[in-house]
C-alpha cells in the first residue's frame, strides 16, 4: 500500500496556481475600482483624483503584473496540454493583450489626465467638477465595464473550453 500524495508541486500545477492567483488578485482588484468611482462621486468631488491615483497605483501594481503573469504562464499550459491551437485559447489571449493595450494607451492616461483635471479645478474653486470631467469620467467607467466583460468572457472561455 503506498501513501497517499498529499499535493501535486509539478512545474504545471504551480504554474496554473500563478495564473489563477494573478487573476484572481491583479484583475480581481480591478472590479474594485467599479465600486470606488460611484463611492466617490457620492462622498464629493474631493475624493475625485484620490481614485483616480488609486485606479492608476491598481494598474501599475496589481492588474499589469497579473496580466504579464497570465500571459506567461497560459502560453506554458497552452504549449503543455497541446491547446495552442484551440480557438478559446486564442481569444483568451487576444482578450489579455487588448486588455494590456486598454490599460497602457487608455486607463492610465486617462486616469493622470482625470487626477489633473479635478485636482486643478478644485484648487480653483470648484465645488462641482466641470461638464468635460464629468463626460469624461462616465467614458471611463464605460471603458471600464467593457473591460470587466472581457474579463469575464475570458475566464468563461477558460472554464468551457469551447471546440476543445
Amino acid at each position: 500500500m503506498s501513501a497517499p500524495v498529499l499535493a501535486d508541486f509539478s512545474l504545471y500545477n504551480l504554474s496554473l496556481w500563478l495564473h489563477i492567483s494573478s487573476a484572481v488578485v491583479g484583475l480581481g482588484a480591478t472590479f474594485a475600482l467599479a465600486v470606488g468611482f460611484p463611492l466617490a462621486l457620492r462622498l464629493g468631488p474631493k475624493y475625485m483624483p484620490f481614485v483616480h491615483h488609486l485606479s492608476l497605483e491598481v494598474t501599475r501594481k496589481l492588474a499589469s503584473p497579473a496580466l504579464l503573469v497570465l500571459i506567461i504562464t497560459g502560453v506554458y499550459q497552452g504549449v503543455k496540454i497541446h491547446a495552442m491551437d484551440k480557438p478559446w485559447l486564442g481569444i483568451t489571449f487576444v482578450i489579455a493583450i487588448v486588455l494590456g493595450g486598454l490599460q497602457g494607451a487608455y486607463f492610465s492616461p486617462t486616469d493622470k489626465k482625470l487626477a489633473a483635471m479635478a485636482e486643478q479645478e478644485l484648487a480653483d474653486g470648484a465645488t462641482t467638477l466641470s461638464d468635460d470631467y464629468q463626460r469624461q469620467a462616465q467614458r471611463e467607467g464605460t471603458m471600464g465595464a467593457v473591460a470587466g466583460a472581457l474579463i469575464i468572457l475570458a475566464v468563461l472561455l477558460m472554464v468551457t473550453k469551447p471546440g476543445a
